[in-house]
């Protein structure tokens, strides 16, 4: 009989990298789930944009989301509308300053989380 890997932890540091770049010992939990609010939040917010992934990196009072979306247009809104709202939004949620990357999917059809 042969061993079960999951797929995603086989490919992390080798072809894939962690959706969440943090460490914390004492504050894990809560960030955790900050993290979970955040990917639910941006889901909900931006259903009709395409978001393929979401990847948050942390510093003591900032958060960093990278937001990989087919439709960057959709995200920015005009002149930034709509970003800087989804940011003001998101600064409310966690209590933090969030900065917030938009990451262009060149090819969407080849990215399964959009087919």
């Amino acid at each position: 009989m042969g061993q079960k890997v999951h797929p995603i932890g086989m490919r992390v540091g080798i072809i894939r990298d962690w959706d969440a770049k943090w460490y914390a010992e004492k504050e894990y939990a809560d960030y955790l789930h900050e993290d979970l609010a955040i990917r639910k939040f941006v889901q909900k917010e931006l259903a009709d944009a395409a978001v393929s992934t979401i990847e948050i990196e942390r510093a003591v009072n900032k958060v960093n989301v990278s937001l990989h979306t087919a439709k960057p247009g959709m995200v920015i809104g005009k002149g930034g509308a709509n970003v800087d709202a989804l940011r003001a939004k998101l600064n409310k949620l966690t209590g933090k300053q969030v900065h917030i990357n938009i990451i262009e999917i060149k090819q969407p059809d080849l990215d399964a989380h959009l087919v």
